[in-house]
């Protein structure tokens, strides 16, 4: 059962291939934001799937973050969730994002509940049109 303090912790090591550079999202090496935003949205929703029913997952609707500080290649970035909301389906998250020397991002994910299968062949049928 989803209950608000649900909490969930994921880490990665900045290498080229999550820079800024390698996936276009500017022109240094160091961490980029859509690999941060990645790190956060898997951290929220790795928290909760051992509290779902068989069959459902999450799938991330709105990410409101800030990026802080820049972290180089070979730090490790830790991120944090805590579930703060449950309204139904709909999941609100706090998550944070942590190097070597402190916070470098934060902010908020909402996800909701769904039936695997069933969004699935909802989503399917949009290329089929």
């Amino acid at each position: 059962m989803l209950k608000v303090g649900i909490t969930g912790e994921q880490s990665e090591k900045v290498v080229y291939e999550n820079t800024a550079t390698a996936v276009g999202s500017g022109v240094l090496e160091v961490y980029g934001t859509p690999c941060m935003l990645a790190l956060m949205e898997k951290t929220a929703c790795e928290s909760i799937e051992p509290y779902l029913d068989e069959g459902w997952g999450s799938v991330g609707t709105l990410v409101n973050i800030k990026h802080l500080a820049a972290t180089p290649i070979g730090m490790t970035v830790r991120c944090e969730s805590e579930l703060l909301e449950v309204d139904g389906r709909r999941l609100l998250f706090a998550v944070k994002a942590y190097d070597d020397e402190g916070l470098i991002g934060e902010g908020t994910h909402e996800r909701f509940t769904v039936n695997n299968e069933k969004f699935q062949n909802k989503a399917n049928a949009r290329g089929e049109k």
